[in-house]
């Protein structure tokens, strides 16, 4: 039979053993904020490395079973950081940036006062609970921990989730702002004027023409290549393959500022400068490697009796591949041909090479062009380059399915 302490000792109230791992999350990510601090200077410096060392402190004088000095010490320290937040937070202009940064440290300093103070963990802090109490909390955990889990997951999510979104406000913001500030107002004034200027301005179409031709001829002439490349790479045997596949990474290894004069010099003695197919060839040479690589790696995944089987019954190996392997690999492809129209959509160094004309821009070449050292259009800017990944983000959202499959199968054999 177990013992009265022994049931004791198993039981610590769910706010303690919480706080636990949300003071070290948040301690890490105080000590990281503090560079912020170093940039603007002032003692707001001070007072956060003041706060992190409480907060640390705290972190080592939760409260214990039957130990109400422990209890005491940490509301100290719980009011003691909670102190250095709110300092920090006056001591700064009142952005949406900063309250966010000072919620860190005030955040879990109100919250320690809160639960420390509560009655849960002052009772089992201050004197022996009965066994019907122990039972009692140990039943309050099983419920409540789960959501404090569920919780603290989706905050630190959140979090991630504003630092990607908040570029993307930005952008938007600059881009709905009259005139052509780089800092845009949040709540201010709006205009659709910046949207206006672009979607009415022929050289951004001109620009999308290009940068569509070249994009979905990539594609298309990459996977051409690569699925066939891939699937003798997968399935065949022969000599100068391991050297080749060596060869495809080697390249990789390499960037691509290096062959930018080679591949000028060809281009220009083949006639293809200023040219869509210029640009097709060279986008297709550049991801070739990768594509090739990703096929192969999920045409390794396809069960070789598959093939098998279709060649007994009198399919060819053209067909085997056709109708038996290709159908399976749609996911695969699809992920690769997303990534070949990104690599495309997304290149300038090349375009801006081998392409001086206006007429022949691609869009990162004509968005760059927009911003000259004698003027900024930052808001046309902006609103073109929301634009601009208006198309990116579609083909994402309907590729999401095919995303999802190509990218899993690939690291799962049977």
């Amino acid at each position: 039979m177990i013992s009265p302490e022994t049931v004791r000792r198993w039981y610590t109230p769910v706010e303690v053993s919480t706080l636990r791992r949300w003071l070290l999350v948040s301690v890490v990510v105080n000590v990281m904020l503090l560079s912020v601090d170093v940039v603007r200077g002032g003692e707001s410096f001070l007072v956060g490395v003041l706060g992190v060392l409480m907060m640390g402190a705290l972190l080592n004088s939760l409260p214990q079973e039957q130990k109400p000095a422990s209890r005491n010490q940490s509301l100290v320290l719980g009011g003691a950081v909670l102190l250095c937040g709110l300092v920090r937070l006056l001591e700064t202009p009142m952005s949406l940036f900063d309250c966010w940064m000072h919620a860190w440290m005030v955040g879990p300093g109100a919250l320690t006062i809160l639960w420390v103070s509560g009655r849960p963990v002052s009772a089992w802090s201050t004197r022996s609970l009965s066994i019907g109490a122990v039972e009692y909390g140990l039943a309050r955990n099983q419920s409540l921990a789960p959501r404090f889990q569920a919780f603290g997951a989706h905050l630190v999510l959140l979090h991630f989730v504003v630092l990607t979104l908040l570029p993307l406000v930005w952008i938007l913001d600059i881009a709905l702002s009259p005139g052509n500030a780089l800092g845009g107002s949040l709540g201010g004034p709006y205009t659709t004027e910046h949207f206006s200027n672009m979607l009415g301005s022929d050289a951004f179409w001109t620009w999308m023409r290009n940068s569509l031709i070249v994009s979905i001829g990539t594609t298309l002439l990459g996977l051409v290549v690569a699925i066939p490349a891939g699937y003798a790479f997968s399935r065949y045997k022969f000599t100068g393959r391991d050297v080749s596949m060596f060869a495809f990474l080697l390249v990789q290894m390499f960037p691509g500022i290096i062959i930018l004069v080679p591949y000028f010099l060809v281009m220009k003695s083949l006639g293809l400068l200023n040219s869509h197919l210029g640009l097709i060839l060279a986008y297709c040479v550049t991801a070739l490697p990768l594509c090739v690589w990703m096929l192969k790696g999920f045409f390794d995944t396809v069960p070789r009796e598959l093939e098998e089987a279709a060649l007994l019954d009198g399919c060819n190996q053209f067909q085997v591949f056709t109708k038996v392997v290709l159908p399976l690999s749609l996911p695969a492809v699809a992920v690769t041909a997303l990534f070949s129209f990104l690599a495309a959509w997304n290149e300038f160094l090349l375009a801006l090479t081998f392409n001086t004309s206006n007429d022949m821009y691609t869009l990162p070449v004509g968005l760059a062009s927009m911003i000259s050292s004698t003027g900024q259009a930052w808001g046309d800017f902006a609103a073109a380059s929301l634009l601009v990944s208006l198309p990116v983000a579609l083909l994402f959202l309907f590729f999401q399915k095919f995303l999802i499959e190509g990218l899993s199968a690939g690291g799962v054999k049977g």
